[in-house]
């Protein structure tokens, strides 16, 4: 039988004209809900049961095995005991079944016994060209094509939209179903990945980016399995203009030989994956809530322009809370233009405040066009990006339905209308009601988002995303280049080091490595004095740590004796000596550092340096490769980000300069191959437009 294109089988997976339930029973609660959610939601093509004592189940005939089959099959859905999937795998494929989801458990997930068994499964799958999901999973919803081969019960209504939904959790799977379905936000796919064995997240990302009734993908991850695939993946998506947004939980740590370097403690995984989904383009949310009503307003509303929101509320109360959530979300809320605030003074009451955010108060229940005419007054406004329009859908239905019908037509009119993009934001995150269901059905109202808190965050989300896309889809992967560096081993100390960083070109503070005490009188006489001692030995991580560091040495004597000092210091270490530098005073010491993360690769940090490194713990995370824009925004994003503008009269840093220079260091690391663990500068002096390293440090696996 062979291969398969994975992409041709992962599509023939989702989309089966014929389906057989094996293992099908009615004493399954698994085999009644599938059976039952295939024929309760459209599926129209023929479902063959499966059980070996044949009969009736489910009130149809069963077939004892697949080769009995009346009629070809497209996809075998599998409820049996563990032992016998890999059977029932066998007997598919002779009867040409090329599609499986695998809801039975014990496989990986069970222990070692379970791993072979899935071992085997695996390896059959592959040489007989099988597309299979799971095991261990619930199945799938294709809610845009009806198509339901999913084990637990999915009520009414099924939603179909342009969300994409992959999971890693069976168990959650039901719940966000029944939120996406409770927030009247439509699926086109929603598909539970059990253990992975064949068919991937990955696999996966790329259907929803090939299908058209997806705009967007919503991620629950517990962990990135294979991160070169899942970045192609990202960023085919990102190509297509199809935002990926991603849940990922779990905190898993990283390689404990990386806690040579002070970058070692700034790095783990929760701050990598952020990197590295800020590389791919992927918004990461923090809840499911977030998730869904994220993905749900991106598929409504597409790409935001740009930060600058005008709000239009009817609560004043409301608008306080949008200004602070706004600042939060780095979106501005800008003064309207004049003549927008003229045009609103023309129909607002006179005791309600043209400012942005916009309440026109309580009249709206006196004068149902207010919220309305406001909102096209907004809309049009020259400094505004888009709008926000604060609005819930009807809860109750009133005595005459045709008034709210007839107010939210007009707005759904307007909001087609606008010049630019409008997103209706709820006042809390509540069920969309039968009722509230049938307004936005019938008048094309937008969909709603869930509440201030959820809508502010999705707002944000989507502003960056939006602003962001074109630059991630611009970025070139490394160039690949090398340098060859001899004797690459253990952990180079700071004369190795330092050597290697000026040899690339890059601004060292002299030193002199030296073995005696005249030797480093006669270096510190050539430096002039004051001058700085620190100890050199073969594998000497951090010379503060033994004491073997003497600063503000201002003549021979002071410097014999800080000699003697490091050197008893450095007893028992193989070449001791000891580096002579002249003194460095003023400036903000930051840190620079490059660590190899197990999973995404070489990843730039950047914070405050010298002893505050480990004690504020304040740092920016990139992954290589970076450019010097990518340097400064890091930079920007660190809590003592005032330090370098000049705080207190000291002499504001040159950020360009910075950045510059940082982004040579990450170019350098990435040129050095695969053995460099980690590449750190601490710290990195930054006084104005000088920028100097005045220590550092290598470690190679």
């Amino acid at each position: 039988m062979g291969s398969r294109d994975p992409r041709a089988g992962v599509r023939a997976l989702f989309n089966p004209g014929s389906i057989a339930l094996v293992g099908a029973s009615d004493k399954s609660g698994w085999s009644v809900s599938t059976f039952g959610n295939l024929r309760a939601h459209g599926f129209g093509g023929p479902v063959h049961l499966v059980n070996p004592r044949g009969g009736l189940v489910h009130g149809h005939a069963a077939y004892p095995s697949l080769a009995e089959l009346p009629g070809p099959v497209d996809l075998a859905y599998v409820m049996v005991p563990t032992s016998a999937v890999l059977p029932v795998l066998r007997d598919g494929a002779a009867a040409g079944i090329r599609n499986y989801v695998v809801l039975t458990a014990g496989f990986g997930e069970a222990g070692e016994d379970g791993a072979r068994l899935e071992a085997e499964v695996v390896a059959f799958a592959r040489e007989a060209g099988l597309t299979v999901l799971g095991p261990n999973g619930n199945g799938y919803i294709n809610a845009a094509a009806g198509i339901t081969p999913y084990g637990l019960p999915i009520p009414p209504p099924l939603l179909r939209g342009p969300v994409g939904v992959v999971l890693q959790s069976g168990a959650l799977a039901s719940s966000v179903l029944a939120f996406s379905q409770a927030r009247n936000i439509g699926l086109s796919l929603l598909t539970s990945m059990g253990n992975e064995s064949l068919v991937t997240v990955p696999d996966v990302i790329d259907y929803l980016v090939d299908d058209p009734a997806t705009k967007v993908i919503a991620l629950f991850l517990e962990s990135v399995r294979d991160p070169d695939a899942f970045a192609r993946a990202a960023r085919r998506a990102l190509a297509a203009g199809k935002p990926v947004v991603a849940l990922k939980i779990g905190r898993s740590r990283l390689a404990s030989r990386t806690a040579r370097a002070h970058t070692g403690a700034l790095v783990g995984d929760n701050a990598v994956v952020d990197a590295a989904f800020r590389r791919l383009g992927v918004i990461r949310v923090r809840s499911l809530e977030d998730l869904i009503v994220t993905a749900g307003l991106l598929a409504s509303a597409g790409p935001l322009p740009g930060p600058r929101i005008g709000v239009v509320t009817p609560s004043g109360g409301a608008s306080e809370i949008i200004a602070d959530r706004a600042e939060d979300e780095g979106l501005d809320l800008p003064a309207f233009a004049p003549s927008t605030a003229a045009a609103l003074a023309e129909i607002l009451p006179p005791f309600a405040t043209v400012q942005n955010p916009l309440d026109v108060t309580g009249y709206v229940l006196i004068d149902r066009t207010l919220l309305g005419r406001a909102l096209d007054i907004v809309a049009a406004d020259p400094g505004i990006d888009a709008v926000m329009l604060l609005t819930d859908l009807p809860r109750f239905t009133p005595p005459d339905p045709s008034v709210p019908m007839a107010t939210f037509e007009a707005h759904a009119r307007r909001i087609a209308a606008s010049p630019r993009p409008v997103v209706v934001v709820g006042n809390t995150l509540t069920d969309v009601s039968e009722f509230g269901r049938s307004v936005q059905e019938k008048t094309g109202f937008p969909q709603v988002v869930g509440g201030i808190e959820h809508g502010m965050q999705a707002v944000g989300a989507a502003v960056r995303w939006s602003a962001g896309r074109e630059r991630a889809l611009a970025r070139r992967p490394a160039s690949g280049e090398r340098v060859a560096v001899d004797g690459a081993t253990g952990v180079w100390a700071e004369h190795r080091a330092a050597a290697l960083l000026a040899g690339a070109g890059l601004p060292v503070v002299p030193s002199e490595l030296v073995y005696g005490e005249d030797a480093a009188v006669a270096a510190a006489d050539r430096f002039g004095y004051p001058v700085v001692l620190k100890a050199a030995a073969d594998g000497l991580a951090h010379k503060s740590d033994i004491g073997g560091v003497r600063l503000g040495l201002t003549g021979p004597d002071a410097v014999r004796a800080a000699y003697r000092e490091v050197m008893a210091a450095l007893a028992g270490h193989d070449g001791a000596g000891a580096l002579v530098q002249p003194q460095r005073t003023g400036g903000v010491e930051l840190l620079a550092g490059i660590v190899r993360d197990p999973s995404w690769g070489l990843t730039l940090a950047v914070g405050l340096g010298g002893v505050w490194v480990e004690v504020l713990r304040d740092s920016a995370l990139r992954l290589l490769p970076v450019d010097a824009r990518d340097v400064r925004e890091a930079l920007g994003e660190l809590r003592g980000a005032a330090l370098l503008d000049g705080a207190r009269g000291t002499k504001p840093a040159d950020l360009d300069a910075v950045a510059g220079v940082v982004a040579r260091v990450a170019a350098l690391a990435a040129s050095l191959g695969d053995r460099l663990e980690s590449l750190e500068i601490n710290p990195l002096r930054v006084d104005g437009a000088e920028v100097e390293i005045l220590d550092a440090l290598v470690t190679w696996t």
